[in-house]
């Protein structure tokens, strides 16, 4: 149930990447932003209950609410036309907790991919605390780009192999330092790149909350 939840937690990077980069429109984004919002806090809310008092499921659900709370927050906000600055500091406690998920990932569970996707939604979240809380605007195209990325590598692609059986624990290790230099080099490059360009647009033009997730497993 989890892999399905993150398969369109992929779907909903995406698309708020694309609305930060202009490309979808921020009302329409923020239907999708609820759906899967409202998803991500039923899923962890059943696999909680269904769990009983075993701790180790308890925690591992547990996190799927940082990201169910912020779908919903940056939906809602888009529509009513919210102020960004509780989003982006919600966005920097969302970070600074998926760092302790990633370590719980590798050292009590063993699972080093997720693990390092762990570390790469610690980074997106800063990202929209950057963004959105801090008003950071010339970031906009940079984050735009990251987080339309990071709906595939840590979402889409991971909940496919996990749903169709073909996520082998025998490759964690390997998987793990391929998405650790894919998003060195990716992110890195990006950076390069995107530096020089003209300040991204006004984050008021998301309708008060461009987050994306505003993120961010």
């Amino acid at each position: 149930m989890a892999n399905v939840g993150l398969l369109f937690v992929g779907a909903v990077l995406f698309l708020n990447g694309l609305m930060l980069l202009g490309k979808v429109d921020s009302r329409a984004a923020a239907i999708f932003n609820l759906f899967v919002g409202g998803l991500q806090v039923l899923t962890p809310t059943y696999l909680i209950i269904a769990a009983g008092q075993d701790a180790n499921r308890i925690l591992l659900a547990s996190g799927i609410f940082l990201f169910g709370f912020t779908y919903l927050y940056v939906g809602i906000g888009l529509l009513m036309g919210l102020d960004t600055t509780g989003v982006g500091y919600y966005s920097l406690f969302v970070s600074i907790v998926a760092l302790g998920y990633s370590f719980v990932s590798f050292r009590l569970f063993n699972d080093q991919p997720f693990g390092a996707i762990w570390l790469y939604w610690a980074f997106l979240w800063f990202l929209f605390f950057l963004l959105l809380g801090l008003k950071m605007e010339a970031l906009t195209p940079y984050v735009g780009w990251v987080t339309a990325i990071e709906g595939w590598v840590t979402g889409v692609i991971p909940a496919f192999l996990l749903l169709s059986g073909y996520w082998v624990q025998e490759n964690f290790h390997e998987i793990a330092i391929a998405l650790g230099a894919f998003g060195v080099l990716t992110f890195g490059s990006l950076w390069f790149v995107l530096r020089h360009k003209g300040p991204g647009r006004p984050v008021e033009e998301y309708g008060g909350a461009g987050s994306p997730a505003g993120s961010a497993g």
